[in-house]
């Protein structure tokens, strides 16, 4: 199929985008998390291979033993991923410039706090998974300094700059994921002080990855956080955003990581990746019903 025959397509999904999100406009902004919430929490039961991959990934990084407690963890975090979008799709009506220090608490140490804020001329990795509100954290962090955000885009390209500007309200660049990290992505990461934010829990594979202890078990992990940081040295803040109620937010992390090279890129990698992992399980297994369970973590 060409572009020619792709594109009248193209443009009629685009329509239908901006007519539901009309019709989403009518939904109150507070409400729009327990809208979705409710809503994936009923239809969680005909998602049958999805409910059984997160019941088990639960059980197996621990968090309980017993089926039926994994599987109201499981469908907590169902109904927090749909909750957790829609409400992130109204950030922009609510939370702003001005505002977003009233929408957050910090849960971390004082010199994490004043290394986002206070050290602007600093590029910085922040590193996190799918787990509390990922989506809502990029409008607000880009609040406080410049974000850089690895996504993959959209293969419609009128949906996908209609969710650029409708959805990423803040300083925030989307670098696809096909790109990667190039020389001007890295330059301008540098030159603008910005927070290279990047998810630390999807499967890399062995082409992209090395296996590194995740919550217990081993698992593919991307290498390019421990590359980006050997090279650049940039301070790493790992954690999440974790929701309390509509529209606040907790910023937990821990101290900034910085590592010392030896001189040994295959170990420093690994030390440094076995470290993310452990901070980001941590916070994981505080929180477990923020976790995006029904993904093949550990394929």
């Amino acid at each position: 199929m060409n572009l020619v025959s792709i594109r009248p397509l193209a443009y009629l999904e685009y329509l239908l985008i901006r007519l539901l999100d009309s019709m989403y406009g009518l939904v109150p902004d507070q409400k729009a998390y327990a809208w979705g919430f409710a809503v994936a929490v009923k239809v969680y039961p005909l998602f049958t291979n999805r409910r059984r991959v997160a019941v088990d990934n639960i059980i197996r990084a621990g968090i309980t033993e017993d089926k039926v407690n994994a599987d109201r963890i499981a469908r907590h975090a169902f109904g927090h991923l749909a909750g957790h979008i829609c409400e992130a799709l109204k950030i922009g009506n609510v939370v702003n410039e001005k505002n977003w220090r009233e929408h957050i608490v910090f849960d971390g140490p004082e010199d994490s706090w004043q290394l986002l804020l206070n050290s602007p001329d600093v590029p910085i990795l922040i590193l996190t998974g799918h787990h509390g509100v990922w989506e809502a954290a990029a409008s607000i962090i880009s609040f406080s300094r410049p974000m850089i955000a690895v996504a993959r885009k959209m293969n419609n390209p009128f949906v996908d700059r209609f969710l650029k500007q409708k959805h990423f309200r803040g300083d925030i660049t989307i670098v696809p994921k096909k790109m990667g990290f190039s020389s001007g992505v890295l330059k301008d990461w540098r030159a603008r002080g910005a927070a290279m934010t990047l998810l630390m829990d999807q499967h890399a594979g062995p082409r992209h990855g090395i296996k590194v202890d995740f919550m217990g078990h081993p698992a593919y992990t991307h290498t390019s956080p421990a590359r980006l940081h050997l090279m650049s040295g940039a301070p790493i803040l790992v954690g999440s955003f974790i929701r309390e109620s509509a529209f606040k937010y907790r910023m937990v992390t821990g101290s900034p990581l910085s590592f010392t090279p030896t001189g040994d890129k295959c170990d420093d990698t690994l030390s440094l990746l076995t470290e993310i992992n452990a901070r980001l399980s941590a916070v994981i297994r505080r929180f477990p019903e923020q976790y995006l369970w029904a993904h093949k973590r550990w394929k």
